[in-house]
C-alpha cells in the first residue's frame, strides 16, 4: 500500500525495500532497473500474496501495519517489564485474530526447512482445505532468529561467522524471482507459491507473522559484548538495543518467544515445531 493510501508502492518504499533486502536487484535486474521492476511487478504480485476470500487475514495485516513498532532504542534492560518496550499492541492484535484456523511454529534452526514447511502448510490449508484466512505465526529464536535482522546488522556484527560462514549474508530476506510470477497461477511449480519463492519476505506478504525474542537478542548481545565484534564498544544493554533497532520491517518483538507460545496456544493456535 502506498504511503498516500493508494494501492501500489511509493518510490521511498521501493528504495527502502531495496536496502532492507540487501540485494542489488530482483530477477536479474541491476540497481538502476530495480525501481522500474518493482513499480511494474510489486503492485500485482508482491504487495499482498493473499488468496481470494482472505478478508480477515487482510484486515489483520492492515491492522498490524498501523500498530507501533518502536525501533529507536538506545538501551534496553535484561528483562522487559514495560509494554512500551515491546510490540504490545501488535501482539494483542495477533492474539485476538478472529480468523481460523491459526498455527504457531516454533522455529530455531536457520539452516533447517522451517520456511518451506510453513509454505507447505499455507498451501494445503488455503487450497486443499479451503481456509483462505489461515494464519501462521513464527516464534523465531536460536540461529533462525538471525534471519530477522537486516543486512546492516549482518555486516556490522559479522553474523556469517555465527553460521561458521555457511551463510555469507542474509539471503533469507531476498525476494526470489519466482515471487514475481502471476499469483493467480497458484499451481505454477516455479511461481509465487512454489519452493522457489520461499523466503521470510515472501511469507510476510502471504500473511505469515514473524516474532523476535528479546531474551534471545539479549543473549546475542552478551556474546557480542564478550567475544565481539563490537565496533562501537557498546555495553550489553546498548548492543541489545542496537540489534533490536535492526529487526527487519514487520517483525513483532516479544519479551520471550517461548513464553509467547503459552499466550498463543491459549488463544487457540495449534503448535508445530521445525
Amino acid at each position: 500500500m502506498r504511503e498516500d493510501g493508494r494501492r501500489g508502492w511509493s518510490r521511498r518504499e521501493m528504495l527502502n525495500l531495496m536496502a532492507w533486502t540487501g540485494v542489488a536487484g530482483i530477477a536479474g535486474t541491476d540497481a538502476a532497473g530495480f525501481e522500474q521492476a518493482l513499480s511494474a511487478e510489486l503492485p500485482r504480485s508482491m504487495d499482498r500474496l493473499l488468496p481470494p476470500g482472505s478478508q480477515q487475514l487482510a484486515a489483520l495485516m492492515d491492522t498490524l501495519a498501523k500498530a507501533p513498532h518502536r525501533r529507536n532504542f538506545t538501551t534496553v534492560p535484561m528483562m522487559l517489564t514495560d509494554p512500551e518496550m515491546w510490540d504490545a499492541q501488535a501482539i494483542h492484535d495477533v492474539l485476538h485474530y478472529s480468523g481460523n484456523p491459526k498455527m504457531v511454529w516454533h522455529n530455531t534452526d536457520l539452516e533447517g526447512p522451517w520456511l518451506n514447511l510453513m509454505r507447505l502448510a499455507l498451501n494445503a490449508q488455503i487450497w486443499s482445505f479451503k481456509h483462505p484466512d489461515f494464519l501462521i505465526v513464527s516464534v523465531t529464536h536460536g540461529s533462525a532468529a538471525l534471519a530477522l535482522f537486516d543486512e546492516q546488522a549482518w555486516t556490522k556484527y559479522d553474523f556469517p561467522k555465527l553460521t561458521k560462514n555457511k551463510v555469507k549474508r542474509n539471503t533469507f530476506i531476498d525476494i526470489p524471482a519466482a515471487a514475481l510470477a502471476d499469483p493467480a497461477d497458484f499451481q505454477n511449480p516455479e511461481g509465487a507459491y512454489s519452493a522457489k519463492a520461499t523466503s521470510v519476505t515472501v511469507l510476510q506478504r502471504r500473511g505469515v507473522i514473524f516474532m523476535a525474542c528479546h531474551d534471545g537478542i539479549w543473549g546475542l548481545a552478551g556474546h557480542l559484548h564478550s567475544k565481539g565484534p563490537n565496533p562501537d564498544r557498546l555495553s550489553q544493554p546498548q548492543l541489545a538495543a542496537d540489534l533490536t533497532n535492526h529487526l527487519i520491517p514487520g517483525v513483532i518483538l516479544t519479551p520471550d518467544v517461548v513464553a509467547e507460545l503459552v499466550e498463543l496456544e491459549q488463544a487457540g493456535f495449534t503448535y508445530a515445531h521445525s
